[in-house]
């Protein structure tokens, strides 16, 4: 990247036109291809930028209209610049767990292959936080996959009773919808052989029925969230601000907290008017949760770059986790599963027909998380319902992940008006896994259907669902475009689509989604400056190379809030860039440490695994 304060000197050439002080622009962008992503205009030679809106797109002739003294020439030297990648969905501040702990990910994104790697990541991470880990007496890990670990188990509390026996040792799963405890953290929690899990979760226990560390969606949340939440302002901005700046780093100017709570808004909206936050970041809370704070605070516009977009619900579970709820037995589950095992919903039909109505009758969006087929057949009969009953109040629903869908169920969304936003990251990371064990070799060709939403010409978004995976934007391009497993399959080739389609499923569809086509998603004439410079076009490389493609930088309001250093492909990503700051961490772990201490109310009796 180059930037120069003088003017371009193939514009110093061309005679200037006349033009007006508000027709000056104060950057323009040059120098490399720039896809716009506006059909009416797919391609220009330079961009022009003023107050942080965009002033002019075309020819760099065109732009000696607009050049002034004052006019800032940004060189592209040959890289492509593209909108800034808007996220369909995301853990903006939960991200920020992913930046402040250990790395439990498997390769290409960490080290972890075994059980032996991760107690050995624990133990380094805990080593190079040796002050802080002493004075919060608190270790703790995410990302660990069991699909991607050689025993093709999840570690247990006797496996992290190796790394500490004393301290209190957490590790979370990569889907986020479970995790593992130490015998010392299960002792600080009170769970012990009487607990009973709340409903939609389960506390997995070995053959004397004691619990064996694993704790499975709800019963994990009802540790992890009096934890989480027992961080405190100072923890949860920590959070924010490392989250949105992963998520710069991955070219996203808008970023999504898509399961939020009335508190960690207001944790954003502080971070946001400390002018903290790099990117937009826009909020879902809970509806079961915070549906009083959502009717207070859902608004369309931003706020020092936060806002309220509507709601979030959670049906089920994770696919890989297999605790996602489907319309038929899993097809090889790995772990103690009666016959016929096919998950479980996290919710009632009540449940998700209350959260569904309240949307509808007061016009808010909501975000469903369903995963399973089941799942899908119970949020398709609640928006019909609400539909009969409120009509269609252009509230925009949005269908979270469909990892498990029928071709008859894509049809039915199309029919009910909801837009998908779907997890092809999935094909990568575990299609192998969903092709052997969660749905079998026909139906993995058909998670994250992303063909079968193209052919009834319906937009979609594609996202991370970062923490559960790095916000790589890139990953989620090559993923949606190859369906190329981790084994090198390539897993239902009829689900594929071209790249300039996956490019619109990053902008402009999800800026459609969050209500902001008019102001993002392309670069157009009067939208925001939001930008992203690749080392590559992406319409021009061998589709099979689009995840080797850097993110060289990142522009908010024509601003850099992003950029890259030299090499940072060149081995693995350091996605803990706090962890080795002894303060940070001291704050961090001691916040956790003192959640770890509060008496959890376990609420019923466990599901049945049916």
């Amino acid at each position: 990247m180059r930037i120069f304060s003088v003017p371009f000197i193939i514009l110093a050439t061309l005679s200037p036109l006349s033009a007006t002080s508000q027709e000056i622009a104060d950057t323009i962008y040059s120098g490399g291809p720039i896809l716009t992503i506006n059909d009416e205009q797919p391609s220009a030679e330079a961009v022009a930028v003023r107050d942080g809106r965009i002033l002019a797109v075309g020819s760099l002739a065109d732009m000696a209209a607009h050049q002034g003294d004052g006019t800032t020439a940004f060189d592209l030297a040959g890289r492509a610049m593209l909108p800034g990648f808007v996220d369909s969905h995301g853990h903006v501040v939960m991200g920020g767990l992913q930046a402040l702990s250990a790395n439990m990910l498997a390769p290409p994104d960490g080290e972890v292959t075994d059980i032996a790697s991760l107690q050995a990541t624990l133990t380094a991470w805990a080593e190079a936080n040796a002050e802080a880990v002493e004075n919060a007496n608190m270790i703790i890990g995410f990302g660990y996959d069991n699909a991607q670990l050689a025993e093709l188990r999840h570690p247990t509390r006797q496996d992290l009773d190796a790394v500490s026996t004393t301290i209190p040792v957490v590790i979370i799963h990569q889907s986020g919808h479970l995790g593992v405890g130490n015998s010392k953290a299960l002792e600080l929690a009170g769970i012990t052989a009487e607990s009973e899990a709340p409903p939609g979760g389960v506390i997995q226990r070995d053959e004397n029925g004691e619990p064996n560390g694993v704790l499975e969606e709800y019963a994990f949340f009802a540790l992890l969230v009096p934890l989480l939440g027992d961080l405190g302002e100072d923890g949860l901005a920590e959070f924010a601000r490392a989250g949105s700046a992963l998520w710069a780093r991955f070219g996203y100017t808008t970023g999504q907290e898509g399961r939020s709570s009335g508190e960690i808004v207001e944790v954003l909206k502080k971070v946001g008017a400390d002018g903290e936050l790099p990117i937009d970041v826009v909020a879902f809370p809970d509806v079961l949760e915070a549906q009083d704070y959502i009717g207070s605070n859902v608004s369309e516009h931003y706020t020092n770059r936060v806002r309220v977009g509507g709601c979030k619900l959670t049906i089920d579970g994770s696919p890989q986790g297999f605790t996602a709820l489907r319309d038929r037995p899993y097809y090889d589950p790995v772990g103690s599963y009666p016959a016929g095992y096919a998950g479980y919903s996290a919710i009632t039909m009540e449940q998700l027909q209350g959260a569904v109505n309240w949307c509808y009758e007061n016009g808010i969006q909501i975000l469903v998380h369903s995963n399973g087929e089941g799942a899908s057949d119970m949020l398709i009969a609640a928006l019909e319902e609400a539909q009969m009953k409120y009509g269609d109040p252009g509230n925009r629903p949005v269908l979270i992940h469909g990892q498990f869908l029928r071709e008859d169920q894509v049809a039915s969304f199309k029919r009910l008006g909801v837009f998908p936003s779907v997890f092809p990251m999935h094909t990568f990371y575990w299609g192998d896994w969903h092709r052997d064990h969660t749905v079998g070799p026909i139906n993995g060709e058909n998670i994250s259907p992303t063909g079968w939403i193209r052919e009834r010409e319906m937009m979609f978004g594609t996202h991370h669902d970062a923490p559960v995976a790095l916000p790589d934007s890139m990953r989620v391009l090559a993923a949606t475009v190859t369906r190329r497993t981790r084994s090198g399959d390539i897993l239902g080739p009829h689900q594929r689509v071209d790249v300039m389609t996956a490019l619109k499923a990053m902008t402009i569809w999800p800026a459609w989604q969050h209500f902001e086509e008019d102001q993002k998603g392309s670069i157009e004439v009067g939208k925001v400056a939001d930008f992203v410079i690749l080392s590559d076009d992406p319409t021009a490389v061998d589709p099979e190379t689009l995840a080797e493609l850097q993110v060289l930088v990142t522009v908010k309001n024509n601003t850099v809030v992003y950029e890259a250093k030299e090499g940072i492909r060149e081995g693995k990503l350091d996605v803990s860039p706090f962890s080795n700051d002894p303060v940070v961490a001291h704050t961090f772990l001691h916040a956790i440490y003192q959640g770890m201490k509060v008496e959890q109310p376990w609420l019923a009796t466990e599901p049945k695994r049916n």
